[in-house]
């Protein structure tokens, strides 16, 4: 009888034990390489949206060099112009080294941001700078392309905003994705980091 209060008792400590050992080989298994989070060569992909002037244009016609790719909206109050002045900044630091360096300025506020829009918006920032828009569903099917993220946000006066992904991504000739352009820094720094990638 005492056998079996003792096997009783040391029951529930078998399982704890048994459950550990479960956990920690599902933590070995989770954190393998193979197991890694995305890789950055699924970052970007096909689209197909209109630029500023209302002509239809692809992923296909930023290839052939490197080029910048930004998410953002002409209603933004303060990350996205801040953003295109910064990167209107280091293109110009990169002088002629940038001459044939493009920028994808790609709203995720298609509601609002028609090409005309985008026109007047863009038309203080570096030419380089095209502006990208399309139907709900094609600019959708482009954040998710390159991983990015945007959500509608209702504001306390019956507008809304949206929050989105600040990232600048630098795009190779390839189109596949190199890295995101730190621009917490002077633009001649950014601009030679991005000289290497010409």
């Amino acid at each position: 009888m005492a056998l079996s209060d003792r096997t009783r008792r040391l029951l529930p400590l078998a399982a704890f034990a048994l459950g550990l050992a479960g956990l920690s080989g599902a933590m070995v298994f989770m954190l393998a390489p193979e197991k890694a989070p995305v890789q950055t060569a699924s970052v970007g992909g096909p689209f197909t949206l209109l630029d500023q002037d209302g002509r239809t244009v692809t992923e296909r016609d930023f290839a052939g060099a490197p080029h910048l790719v930004f998410f953002g909206f002409t209603h933004c109050p303060d990350i996205c112009p801040t953003t295109l002045q910064q990167v209107t900044d280091v293109l110009g630091a990169l002088g002629r080294k940038g001459r044939d360096m493009r920028v994808a300025f790609i709203t995720v506020d298609p509601e609002r941001d028609r090409p005309e829009d985008l026109k007047a918006y863009l038309s203080s920032f570096d030419p380089r700078i095209t502006g990208l828009t399309g139907s709900p569903e094609q600019v959708a099917a482009a954040v998710k392309a390159y991983r990015g993220y945007a959500r509608k946000v209702p504001d306390k006066d019956g507008g809304y905003t949206m929050e989105h992904t600040a990232l600048v991504y630098v795009m190779g000739r390839d189109n596949r994705f190199v890295s995101s352009l730190n621009l917490q820094r002077p633009p001649e720094e950014s601009a030679a980091e991005l000289a290497k990638r010409l």
